[in-house]
């Protein structure tokens, strides 16, 4: 082909007006919308410039047209849409912000709000030689007791995470009393609250991770827990904190009792004006 364009066939009804009166409806069957990119043979294209140089027109194609060629049509997605007023550039970063592959109309586009969500977790310490924190096995003269693995970060960070859609907290969708949690990789967790993100239509933005204790030493141990975050939540790794703090020897993290975590998480969540919300 000399000449081919992607294009959507046109679903709205189209009219045809004049003074600011419809005048007729005309038929949708064989309309398409063109959009970007064109592709022709080079020669041949710069031939029609040079050729047609006086002609004002408002694409490539129509030179093509004009040729007799008769370009060919692959059909395209509306989300691929052309940046022609500024307009066109907000619904762009709506789009690219909304992170979804469902179209998105102009007069249907999706608006967010920034909502942040804040876990803490402890538990205490019991007989043993590791911990597991963010899902990484560390070295400790204890280990922690918990009805799953007693993964503090991650408990700390599901709790963010729920508090932000507002459903609760892990408790509530992984109660102790069941029986199936009993020593449960806490990265299923995880998992399940990062699919109640993806169900709302949310994306998660951030974490902020910070460890309250003695021991173990997290500093040597910031980069295994930031990758294995990265791993389990499709985050970059600039998106993603872990740090740690001591209560200066003061209560049960000072006394070497337990382990507690804090965590904050940010979600660009869809925003709805019938959700009992209030907004300014």
């Amino acid at each position: 082909h000399k000449a081919v364009l992607v294009a959507t066939p046109i679903v709205d009804t189209i009219k045809k007006a004049q003074d600011g009166y419809c005048q007729e409806t005309i038929s949708r069957t064989h309309l398409w919308a063109a959009q970007t990119p064109q592709c022709f043979s080079y020669s041949f294209i710069l031939d029609l410039h040079q050729k047609h140089s006086d002609l004002s027109l408002t694409d490539d194609i129509a030179l093509a047209e004009i040729a007799g060629e008769k370009p060919y049509i692959l059909e395209s997605s509306p989300d691929n849409f052309k940046i022609t007023k500024a307009a066109d550039l907000d619904r762009a970063k709506l789009f690219l912000q909304s992170n979804h592959k469902e179209s998105v109309s102009p007069m249907n586009l999706p608006s967010f709000e920034t909502i942040s969500g804040l876990g803490f977790d402890v538990h205490q310490t019991c007989p043993g030689t590791f911990v597991t924190l963010c899902n990484v096995k560390i070295e400790a003269p204890f280990s922690l007791k918990g009805h799953s693995d007693a993964d503090v970060g991650l408990h700390a960070l599901c709790d963010a995470i729920y508090g932000a859609l507002a459903e609760g907290d892990i408790g509530v969708h992984f109660p102790p009393s069941q029986q199936e949690w009993k020593n449960a990789d806490s990265a299923i967790f995880l998992e399940h609250a990062l699919k109640r993100v993806k169900t709302r239509g949310a994306q998660l933005r951030n974490i902020d991770l910070t460890f309250i204790c003695e021991m173990p030493k997290i500093g040597p141990h910031q980069t295994s827990m930031r990758q294995r975050l990265k791993e389990l939540t499709g985050l970059s790794l600039e998106r993603i904190s872990v740090k740690a703090t001591t209560s200066e020897k003061l209560g049960f993290t000072g006394r070497g009792e337990g382990i507690a975590a804090q965590a904050i998480v940010s979600l660009l969540l869809p925003y709805s004006p019938f959700t009992e919300t209030a907004h300014d």
